[in-house]
Order: C-alpha cells, then structure tokens, then sequence
C-alpha cells in the first residue's frame, strides 16, 4: 500500500491553527508517514514538531516558506525543504523578517482600531495561539504563536463586521484593500542561498500564485534554475489538475524536482486538508522517493 505524505504545512508558529505537536499527532492519526513543516518566515516550531514526529515514527522534514521580493503580479513563496543546520546568516535573516513581520501586524492593527474597531495585541496572540490553547497534553511544546492576515480576519468575523475569513479577506485584507499592508521578503538570490548553506533545497511553492502566464512561466522558472532553485512544488490544492500535470512536466524538462503539498492551515483553511492536494488527491511517498537529499 503507497504511504501518504505532505511537504507542505503550517503550524501556529506561523498561520496555522495547530500547534507543531498537535499538527504532527493528526499526521499520525491519518496515517501520514513523512511531514514538512514549512511556516511563513519561521523556524520556532521545528523543535517541537520533530521530537513528537520522532516519538510517533514519522519522517520529519524541518523546512520554512520564505517570501520573495519581486516584480511579479502575485506571490512569490519559496520552500526551504530539509534545513537541517541553519547557518548563522539563515537565523539572522529570520529574525528580522519575523521582527518586520509584528512590524507589519502592528500596522494593520492600528489601521483596524482607526476604522473603529475594537482591537488588542493580546486577543490576537489569543487567536492565534489556536488549538495549542489550553491543551494540558502539549506542555511546554507550543512556541509563542505567530499572528498574521487570518487571525485579523478571525477578530473581523467576531466583531461582526464579517460573516466570515473569506469576506474579510475580500473586503479588508486583501491587496488594494484598507488592511492590506505589503509583507517584507527577501530577494530569491540570497534566500536560495541561505537555505542551501542550511541544508535544505530551495523549491518555488506554488508556481501558479504569480500569476505569470504560461507564455513566460517556463522560461522564469528556467532562470531561478540557473540561479540556485532546486524544485518547484508542481501539486499544490490550489492549482487546476491540468496546470499541476503541466507545471510536472516542465520541472522534469528542466531537471528539477517535483514537490507536492497541502499547503495545510487547519480551520483557517478548512477546505484543505493533511495528505492531499490539487484536486483531493493522496499525496503519495513517491514523490519523496524522488529526492534523496530528503
């Protein structure tokens, strides 16, 4: 029988609704048997995340999603898989995006309170602390959570201003929008750098986000090749099943590896879930099987 796998997932150290332990006990429970966590911009729940995936047999991927300067229309996130031994440079890098990060939160947070919203720093560390919250089982192993977008959209929702995350997105998070503030990154040249000097690979997440065309795609993701990129994740839930195959097929032209992810959040992206992707499928250990250096 194939083993279900998944490369790409978030914990309460960034904007993930699980804690890095409760996280790797669902893996367990749905029989996963290879995770990567990969917060945004953070490292802080990889301790935790590995000592219970060691304790319940699970391969354990210590892994990161950067975000990247550019002059594209969309996003541009690169996955740092297997950071094994984070150099120096790498953890100074982190530190200041996660100091530009609260920088960032703190922006939109007054923004939200000049709108007339009641808004406190502590009810959204409360938010976003989501189920690690009061879990007596999880001890000390839940890092002080990470507060981003979702958890503005959360208190949104409970103000009653929302119905729901989505129309807070739509109405007020997203760009162009009164609470959309630019998120700091760094350029891909020196990410792709930091992460290899740290172990891991550095694999374009999502290639669809930056809404390049077809036209142009392959010829991008041919130059961040010869730049340093060392895969793309081909299968994210996000993309059509036509474009993953395509997007498959160009990583092999290229001679790079292909990922696949959930891109998991929890209940702040209820419609994803732990072990699948694009279009509900198992993502299977083959994948895995394909890149030794994980």
């Amino acid at each position: 029988m194939t083993a279900m796998i998944d490369l790409h997932t978030h914990s309460t150290a960034s904007d993930g609704s699980l804690s890095p332990v409760s996280l790797i006990r669902e893996a367990a429970r749905l029989g996963i048997s290879a995770i990567a966590l990969t917060d945004h911009d953070s490292i802080k729940g990889l301790k935790y995340a590995r000592n219970e995936a060691l304790a319940r047999g699970i391969h354990f991927i210590p892994g990161i999603e950067i975000e990247i300067n550019h002059p594209y229309p969309g996003q541009f996130h690169l996955l740092g898989l297997g950071i094994t031994r984070p150099s120096p440079a790498f953890n100074n890098a982190v530190d200041t995006l996660s100091r530009l990060r609260e920088e960032r939160n703190r922006e939109i947070l007054d923004r939200m309170v000049e709108m007339g919203v009641p808004a406190e720093w502590e009810e959204l560390l409360e938010l976003a602390r989501g189920n690690s919250s009061g879990n007596p089982e999880e001890g000390d192993y839940a890092p002080v959570p990470s507060v981003g977008r979702p958890h503005f959209a959360a208190l949104l929702v409970k103000r009653g201003i929302v119905k729901d995350r989505e129309q807070a997105f739509i109405r007020y998070l997203k760009i162009g929008k009164p609470l959309y503030v630019p998120k700091a990154g760094l350029d891909f040249d020196t990410a792709q750098a930091l992460i290899r000097e740290s172990g891991g690979l550095p694999v374009l997440a999502h290639p669809m986000s930056l809404y390049v065309s077809w036209g142009r795609l392959p010829a991008l993701i041919e130059d961040l090749k010869n730049r340093g990129l060392a895969g793309i994740e081909a299968w994210h839930p996000t993309t059509k099943l036509r474009e993953c195959r395509r997007l498959e097929e160009t990583a092999r032209k290229l001679g790079l590896y292909v990922t696949a992810g959930s891109d998991f959040h929890g209940e702040v992206r209820p419609n994803r879930s732990l072990g699948h992707t694009c279009a509900g499928r198992v993502i299977e250990d083959s994948i895995l099987e394909a890149i030794p250096e994980l």
